[in-house]
């Protein structure tokens, strides 16, 4: 199937997608997906993980520039200890046994959220992992880990907070601009395409600053189940959205 990058301004012909410059996924359904089947939720979350390489594969093949996953959100921490534990096995087990994959396809992995009150071991396969692949200069895949829209805004804004106390700027100068650069996406582009898969219709505090804008596509199949019809599901529905930014008209 054609496909053309977001970027550009096009009268689309029939059966070409528009790829998103930047992408959203909120991987959910992991434990419904289990208990669906009388298995138990770990289950889930090891598909889960087969799931999120089928997503990288796609990113890639179909030229995603940009890809960000909500892995482990702050809220997540009152689950289960037993259940934290295993999805923290899981996320050390795939960066571990995927970062040359990831390195040799020149992936760039970033991993943000608070990193404070993670184990030591956890927090050093997080620094090996952004430092492998660094200068890589292909797909940027994002990894929101132990990560809160809400304090990611609060932060900035004590950062900022910060700068004024210091008088290296002005409370002037505290501008939409000045806290987004302030977030861990400052030198990214603003998502434009949030997807959901487990159907589920809210952003459950994620990027919320940043997808502002975006264009919300829910999918009801669970994410251990995500495979490339669900992908370009969301792609096609992504290209048949008319982005008008608050005006009148805009571009699909």
């Amino acid at each position: 199937m054609p496909v053309e990058q977001a970027t550009q301004r096009v009268d689309q012909a029939p059966g070409t997608l528009r790829i998103p410059v930047h992408m959203g996924v909120t991987m959910d359904g992991n434990g419904r997906w289990a208990n669906q089947r009388g298995r138990p939720r770990t289950d889930g979350h090891r598909e889960g993980i087969k799931a999120l390489k089928r997503l990288v594969e796609y990113a890639i093949r179909y030229g995603v520039p940009y890809l960000t996953v909500f892995s482990f959100s702050s809220e997540n921490w009152r689950r289960p200890k037993e259940e934290v534990d295993f999805i923290f096995k899981l996320m050390k087990r795939f960066v571990e046994t995927d970062l040359q994959d990831l390195h040799h396809n020149n992936v760039r992995v970033r991993i943000f959220g608070e990193r404070e009150g993670l184990g030591s071991d956890l927090r050093a396969i997080i620094e090996r992992v952004e430092s492998v692949t660094v200068h890589n200069t292909g797909l940027n895949l994002n990894v929101a880990f132990n990560y809160g829209g809400k304090a990611e805004i609060a932060a900035a804004a004590r950062k900022l907070a910060r700068e004024v106390v210091a008088g290296r700027m002005k409370a002037e100068e505290i501008t939409e601009e000045a806290l987004t650069r302030a977030l861990y996406t400052n030198d990214m582009p603003e998502p434009d395409l949030m997807l959901r898969t487990g159907g589920e219709q809210r952003f459950s505090n994620f990027l919320i600053w940043q997808a502002a804008y975006a264009e919300l596509v829910f999918l009801d199949s669970y994410w251990p189940d995500f495979g490339e019809s669900d992908f370009l599901q969301a792609l096609e529905q992504f290209t048949a959205r008319e982005r008008r930014f608050g005006g009148i008209g805009g571009t699909k």
